[in-house]
């Protein structure tokens, strides 16, 4: 069983349907582990430039940050809580347009992205970026989507 709650602080038609916010980080988790629980909080530049500035020290806005709960597996056996992931709606927009792909691609992209964090995956050796995005790669296509990483016109 999946928890997960979705935090929306802005109001736009763009966004996508709460079901799909789940439906995209359930795919991640489904075949990692039996039950978990996050949040998904959709919010503006001012608020995640704050957050990259307190935690990364990027006085700028980013698409997505996750936050990892840590807490002892024995106070966390029943269904994990594995922690937030934080998406900016205004750059994830300007990205999508900018990389010429469709939105709601880049939405899924970003809450696959931000899920596997929550798991440990991690993209800061290089090594470790091409296991992250073989991961993200498989998942898009679980759900129907390209590679995030081609460009258009590009093979894939």
């Amino acid at each position: 069983m999946y928890e997960i709650t979705i935090q929306r602080m802005v109001v736009a038609k763009s966004l996508p349907a709460t079901v799909k916010f789940k439906r995209w980080a359930t795919t991640v988790l489904k075949n990692k582990m039996p039950s978990a629980e996050l949040t998904i909080r959709i919010v503006d530049k001012n608020e995640m430039i704050e957050l990259n500035s307190t935690y990364r020290h990027k006085n700028k806005p980013t698409n997505v940050l996750s936050f990892p709960l840590d807490m002892p597996i024995e106070q966390n056996e029943t269904i994990p809580l594995l922690g937030d992931i934080i998406i900016c709606a205004d750059v994830v927009s300007e990205e999508a347009v900018e990389q010429d792909k469709s939105l709601e691609a880049h939405w899924a992209h970003m809450v696959v992205h931000g899920t596997l964090h929550l798991l440990g995956y991690d993209h800061e050796q290089d090594s470790d970026a091409e296991i992250m995005e073989a991961e993200e790669i498989n998942v898009l296509a679980e759900l129907g989507f390209g590679n995030p990483y081609c460009v258009k016109g590009e093979k894939q």
